[in-house]
C-alpha cells in the first residue's frame, strides 16, 4: 500500500493475530520478528496478545510481512479462476485489501486499465457499506479459523479507480498457501 492510499482499519487483536500466524508459519521466533520490526521482544508479545496496537511504522512493517502473496500453484490457479470468472469478482489481500486477481465483469467496473489496479489497495473505493462492514468483522467471527462468508448489500459508489454497484455481495475469507489471507468478494446481484 502506498503511504497516499487510505489505511484499512484494523483492531489491534486482528493485526497480532495475523502477526502470531506469519511467525508460527515461518518459524520465526518472537526475538526474529521483533528485530525485524524494529521493537522489543516484549512489545511483539503485546501486539499478538493484541495489548498494544502497532505504530504507523510498526504497522507498516508487520502488513508488510502478513501480505497475501500468490506464492505457489494453488493460489495462482485461484487467482486464475477469478481472471477468468464470468461473474463480477475479485481477490484481494484480506489486510490491505490490495488487489490481486479481478475478472472480466469487474474490470467493467474500472476507470481505466484496471491491469494497473494488480497490487493496489481497493480500500479507497469501499461505499459507506463496505466500511462499516469492516468495523464489524471481528465482532462477526472473520478472523476465525474458519469463518463463515458474508453476504451483504451495498449502494453503489463512485471510488476514485473503481465503481461500486448497487448490489449484494458475498465475501469469503480464503487462507493461502503462505499462512496469508486473500478475500474472495463476489457480486451476487
Amino acid at each position: 500500500m502506498t503511504d497516499n492510499e487510505t489505511s484499512v482499519p484494523r483492531s489491534g487483536r486482528a493485526i497480532g493475530r495475523s502477526l502470531r500466524i506469519w511467525r508460527q508459519l515461518h518459524r520465526v521466533k518472537q526475538s526474529h520478528a521483533a528485530e525485524m520490526i524494529g521493537v522489543s521482544q516484549a512489545t511483539i508479545s503485546r501486539i499478538e496478545n493484541g495489548d498494544h496496537v502497532p505504530t504507523g511504522r510498526e504497522l507498516g512493517v508487520i502488513r508488510n510481512l502478513v501480505a497475501a502473496r500468490l506464492s505457489d500453484a494453488g493460489d495462482r490457479a485461484l487467482a486464475q479462476l477469478v481472471r477468468h470468472s464470468a461473474m463480477a469478482v475479485h481477490l484481494v489481500c484480506d489486510d490491505s485489501h490490495r488487489l490481486l486477481a479481478l475478472s472480466p465483469g469487474r474490470q467493467r467496473q474500472a476507470r481505466g486499465d484496471a491491469r494497473n489496479l494488480i497490487g493496489r489497495s481497493l480500500w479507497p473505493c469501499a461505499s459507506p457499506e463496505i466500511v462499516r462492514l469492516e468495523s464489524e468483522l471481528e465482532d462477526l467471527g472473520w478472523f476465525e479459523p474458519a469463518p463463515e462468508a458474508i453476504v451483504r448489500r451495498t449502494s453503489a459508489h463512485h471510488g476514485p479507480f473503481l465503481d461500486i454497484v448497487e448490489s449484494r455481495f458475498r465475501a469469503t475469507r480464503i487462507r493461502l498457501s503462505d499462512g496469508s489471507y486473500a478475500r474472495l468478494v463476489e457480486t451476487l446481484i
